[in-house]
């Protein structure tokens, strides 16, 4: 017989198990059904595989702050802000608070039929210190069902303008850390289009978004380096990193801040200048304040 058609008839080797594989120890397999991330027979497909990989490398870049968190005090309060399905709300209670005598986690999500769901999924699984609330994210600032302060606020992907709402939130309850993961920043690049032909005449700056795939990409830029100019102008320390491989995501932008209590002084001053040299000042009440 043939090497090649005798080594096609050789044993396939098994694939890996995603139960001992892919999830990590601790974790509920019947959050994972309930998430659809693992199928009822426990199976685990090439999409939800790099879903969970996301979470569960963002997670590893959380689990710190929520442990220097109660280093400092006795409990902790987490509010991830525009939720939707909750899948890193969730997995921060199952793998961290499940075990904690104290902690509450708040999933805050503008679509009342992700909440139900995200309530009936905690309440199936007895997760009792998680609270998911449909409120926008001005009624989130003066909700009453929310303390005061919150110690840890994070977002996931939250979409567009979704992530400047999370750092608005986040800055009224005064967090001390903030973790985000930016989406589909699309509205610096839409005003950059806007004002693009009058923007030819007053810089040569605006060479860099004169094609839309470079106004939609340098928008995006723009936007977080904004943001991270913002909470460091309310005294918070930077970090920006990948969150995972290229290859899983390209919405792949992770921004961690702490807060220092000493603000960079030039910070506020540097964004102005930076929308005022691009003809952007119209949004300066979004990033400057």
């Amino acid at each position: 017989m043939p090497r090649n058609i005798k080594s096609s008839l050789l044993p396939i080797k098994a694939q890996p198990n995603a139960l001992t594989d892919d999830i990590r120890p601790g974790q509920s397999v019947e959050l994972l059904k309930g998430l659809h991330i693992l199928t009822r027979d426990g199976k685990l497909n090439q999409d939800s595989r790099r879903k969970l990989k996301q979470v569960y490398h963002l997670y590893n870049f959380i689990e710190p702050l929520l442990k220097e968190v109660l280093e400092r005090q006795e409990s902790l309060t987490i509010a991830d802000h525009g939720a939707g399905k909750s899948y890193l709300g969730f997995t921060l209670y199952d793998l961290f608070l499940k075990d904690k005598s104290a902690g509450q986690l708040y999933g805050i999500e503008t679509r009342q039929e992700l909440v139900e769901k995200s309530r009936a999924l905690a309440a199936r699984l007895g997760f009792e210190r998680m609270r998911f609330l449909n409120l926008t994210v001005e009624d989130s600032i003066q909700s009453k069902d929310l303390p005061e302060r919150i110690d840890i606020v994070t977002a996931l992907h939250a979409c567009n303008t979704a992530t400047d709402d999370a750092i608005r939130f986040a800055l009224a309850k005064h967090a001390r850390h903030i973790v985000l993961v930016p989406c589909c920043q699309a509205e610096v690049a839409a005003v950059l289009r806007k004002r693009k032909n009058e923007s030819f005449g007053k810089t040569p700056l605006s060479e860099i978004w004169r094609h839309p795939i470079h106004s939609r990409e340098f928008g995006s830029h723009l936007t977080n380096v904004l943001r991270c100019l913002l909470l460091e102008s309310h005294g918070y320390q930077m970090t920006v990193t990948e969150l995972v491989g290229w290859e899983h995501s390209m919405k792949n932008e992770l921004i961690i801040a702490s807060h220092t209590v000493a603000p960079r002084g030039n910070a506020r001053e540097r964004a102005g200048q930076i929308l005022q040299a691009l003809n952007l000042e119209e949004l300066a009440p979004r990033f400057i304040y």
